[in-house]
Parts: C-alpha cells; structure tokens; sequence
C-alpha cells in the first residue's frame, strides 16, 4: 500500500473513531428555497432562526437554490454561496436540478448543463476545502471530479451526500442533441460514482461500528409526476434497499425536490428489480417497510421553516425530527 494510501485509511479510520462518538447533537435541514424574490425575502428569517439556537452543530442544503426558470448566473451563485456563508454553523449545499440540470430552459438562461455544474463546483465546492458557513466543518470529498459527494462522521453517525438532481437525474431532454447527449454520458458515469461511493459509506460506517447513516440527495427518486419518467433512480434505490437491510441499523434518506414536508418509510423488503421500466410506487406496494430506513423530505418554496434533527448514538432510532417553524415566515391564511 502506498504511503499516500494509508494515510487516507487513517484519516477515515481517525474520522470514525474520533472523540465525539458519544455525544448528543443536532443539527438543521433545509432545501428548495428562494424560488423568486418574495421567498428570497424570508431566507434571512429562515437563517437568522437557525443561527439564534445554540444547540445547531452545521446545517444542510439538500439543493434547489433558486426556480427552475430563473437565471442560472454566475452573479446569483455567488450571492447565494454568500448568504450560505452567513450561518454561524458549518454549512453543507447539495446540487439541486434547478442550479445546473434545467439551466437550459430559456427563462434559466440557456446555459449548458454540464458548463453550469462545474461551475457550481469551483464556486460552491473547490476540492480539498471545509464546508461554507461562518465556522467550517472538514469534509471527505469523493475526488477532484466530484467534489461536491462527501462524507463525515459526528456522534456515532455518518453523513453522506450524493449528486442525484431531480429532473430525473438530469435526463430530461433540453431540446439540443448535442447536450442530450452529454447529458447521457455525463449521468452514466456520476451514477457509477455515486454508486460507489454509497457502498463505500455503508462499509465504512459498518466498520466502523457507527449507530446511524444518513444520506443526502436532491431528487425525490418516488415522485410520480409521471411516474413512468423516473427511470434514472432505480439503480440507487435497489442498491440503498440492499445496503440498508445488510447495515441493519437507522438510515435516513433526505431529499427535496417535491416541496412536501414528510417523514415516512417508503423502501419496501422485496427487493427492487432495476430491469423493470418503473417501480411500483410506494403506497402501490403492499410489501412490509424495511423497519430501519426512514426517508425525510424537507420543507420547501413558501414554507421557508425548518427540521431539527437530534442524533443520539444510544437512541434506538439514532434520529429524532422536530419541525421548526419561523413564525416570521408564516404565510397567513386566505
């Protein structure tokens, strides 16, 4: 084994099995925010309700940063990444399809997918750096091709983040052959990545004896508007059904996508068949739940509020949810 090798075996070996592996946290979600300038004006509330508790440990974005037919511009990712860096706490940004996948749409500006997403990273995601936020988080990152999937442990759990955009996956057709086509190209091998990289997380956490693992994502891979149009997720979901039933212990799925506050447990014990051309969707499948996977979808678009989340290693769920919602963002009733 190299030298270079084993270092990076120690410093996940270090990261498993660091002095924090005991104690309680918490931690905030969010996702799907500022989708026009009404919503941009809440983000401050939202921001400013997070920073006033004390008990925060980092915040995670599960993506969407803006609508899917506004401006994918340089000028509003950079002020985006300065808000972000606004939280007290270390902050994580999970790409959302909004930000690269559907910048092609005319009102987006026409961009290239792909030119947008490497931007995202320089800007949101430079390898080798901490997360955003006014104090910073040292992250694992996959590699200088996908800074952007990382991973981190803290209280006796694993965080994972994965590039998996709604609009299936980036799949959906921009109307240019040329960019459909590296679309395709470019989804097959973030898939495999992405793949890999989940397996490795589950086998590290596994390893390490960790109580819990959550994942981040931006798609909500059972949307059913139309349900024949997700065909990009089933390789993730079969494999996350697969490792989740052999890790045997609290996983949580977090997505955004859909804007529809939930938390329920939608991966059933049959297996998935990745060969089918859709899977059934959760309330078609009359299989028991995998008791021990919960999936997590945040609040989004005009619900600017909230999730704390407590990690508790000796909690028989490691993962306990608590809505949080910012009464200056309340929307009053017609």
């Amino acid at each position: 084994m190299s030298f270079k090798k084993a270092l990076s075996a120690g410093a996940v070996l270090a990261l498993l099995l660091g002095a924090d592996a005991c104690q309680a946290f918490s931690f905030a979600l969010i996702g799907d925010q500022e989708y026009d300038d009404s919503q941009a004006a809440r983000f401050p509330n939202l921001r400013e309700d997070i920073n006033a508790d004390p008990s925060i440990a980092f915040v995670i974005h599960d993506g969407d940063i803006k609508s899917g037919s506004s401006p994918c511009s340089d000028a509003l990712f950079r002020a985006r990444r300065a808000e972000f860096d606004a939280f007290a706490k270390p902050f994580i940004y999970v790409f959302g399809d909004n930000e690269w996948t559907d910048c092609h749409r005319a009102g987006a500006g026409r961009y290239n997918p792909l030119e947008r997403l490497a931007k995202l990273r320089a800007i949101f995601h430079p390898y080798g750096s901490p997360s955003l936020g006014v104090e910073s988080l040292s992250l694992e990152r996959q590699g200088r091709d996908y800074p952007e999937n990382l991973r981190w442990t803290q209280g006796g759990a694993m965080f994972v983040t994965l590039n998996i955009p709604g609009s299936n996956d980036g799949l959906a057709s921009t109307g240019n052959a040329a960019w459909d086509a590296a679309n395709r190209a470019e989804e097959a091998i973030r898939k495999r990545r992405n793949l890999a990289w989940l397996r490795e997380s589950f086998a590290l956490a596994q390893r390490g004896g960790l109580a819990g693992l959550m994942l981040v994502i931006q798609a909500n891979p059972w949307d059913a508007i139309p349900t024949s149009g997700l065909t990009a997720y089933q390789d993730f979901l079969a494999a996350l059904a697969a490792e989740t039933r052999a890790f045997g212990k609290p996983v949580v799925l977090v997505h955004g996508d859909s804007h529809y506050f939930r938390i329920d447990k939608p991966l059933p014990t049959v297996p998935f068949d990745p060969k089918l051309p859709t899977q059934p969707m959760p309330w078609e499948n009359p299989a028991p739940r995998l008791e021990n996977f919960t999936r997590v979808e945040t609040f989004g678009t005009v619900n600017a509020h909230w999730l704390k989340v407590t990690v508790e290693r000796d909690d028989p769920g490691v993962f306990t949810f608590q809505q949080r919602i910012v009464q200056k963002n309340v929307v009053p009733a017609p």
